[in-house]
């Protein structure tokens, strides 16, 4: 199963990480730093739809995407349409990311970047707080109930919101059990790689109303954004139809004289997104919690 050599490609890519970067060395660096801190539930948590813009060069499933993507430019243009957060693929085998791609973008737009990789170990969330990222995404099949309240935990110790990934109800209960506080529903499912939208939205009213809700992978046109929307979720996260055509999701909905060339992704349709730029005032060699106890943004 793909899902499976993606994680053990992962492990031997951390244990090479770890032996010329040990994590206490990686501490070192966090507690000396300056780097800012955005509020990812903030962000998706203002009025209408919101979009976490994706940066993915290539996917197992799609093949190469745009291998030679200028990560920056793309960065700035996402900021400049609307979007609310910026995903990064950072796997290194098989969507041909890095954590270089995550660098970059953070330190071009102010806004919360998602560490988007196969999260297994601390190490990684770590790696990502370094390189400027906000938050980080933990997929729930991957990982035994210990280890992803380990992985929560140590993340709200770095004042950073995960994004938890489930494709069922049996993940969503694991995912609730341990106080996730923003979920995203992947419509993909990672065994078979079907994409099926109707998984957004049927487990949509399981989630508590308390919890932000994010709709991931399948969406591709305004048609697909508009049931999003009325089905109640927070934010989408759109990475392929945005990569290989900027103009796709309204082009297809017949509307494209309302989009610009640089990706119109705040339509009239949706509450217009503001842009979120303040960061929190706690920088990186902080790590007392700024807006809760458990560390976590408000």
């Amino acid at each position: 199963m793909i899902l499976d050599t993606i994680a053990r490609d992962v492990r031997r890519r951390l244990e090479q990480d770890r032996r010329e970067r040990p994590m206490s060395l990686l501490e070192r660096e966090l507690a000396a730093s300056e780097i800012p801190l955005y509020r990812f539930s903030a962000a998706l948590r203002r009025p209408g739809l919101q979009i976490i813009a994706e940066i993915k060069r290539a996917s197992p499933s799609a093949g190469d995407i745009r291998v030679n993507a200028d990560v920056t430019a793309i960065a700035r243009e996402y900021r400049s349409a609307g979007a609310a957060a910026i995903s990064v693929l950072t796997e290194r085998d098989h969507f041909k990311g890095h954590l270089h791609d995550l660098r970059q973008v953070a330190a071009q737009v102010p806004l919360p970047v998602l560490r988007k990789d196969f999260i297994l170990d601390p190490y990684q969330i770590l790696e990502a707080r370094l390189s400027g990222a906000s938050t980080y995404l933990l997929i729930i099949s991957l990982l035994e109930p210990s280890i992803l309240k380990d992985l929560l935990d140590y993340g709200r110790e770095l004042g950073m919101t995960a994004l938890v990934e489930v494709h069922d109800g049996h993940e969503l209960e694991q995912a609730l059990a341990q106080n996730a506080r923003v979920i995203g529903i992947n419509n993909r499912n990672l065994k078979t790689f079907e994409v099926d939208l109707d998984t957004s939205i049927d487990l949509r009213p399981e989630v508590p109303s308390d919890r932000l809700c994010v709709s991931e992978s399948g969406i591709r046109n305004r048609t697909d954004l508009q049931r999003i929307a009325d089905a109640g979720f927070d934010a989408v996260l759109i990475g392929e139809a945005l990569m290989r055509d900027p103009e796709s999701l309204l082009s297809k909905a017949g509307d494209s004289k309302s989009w610009n060339p640089s990706i119109r992704l705040a339509q009239a349709q949706f509450e217009p997104a503001t842009q979120g730029d303040k960061p929190v005032e706690r920088r990186s060699g902080d790590h007392s919690p700024s807006t809760s106890q458990t560390g976590e943004d408000a």
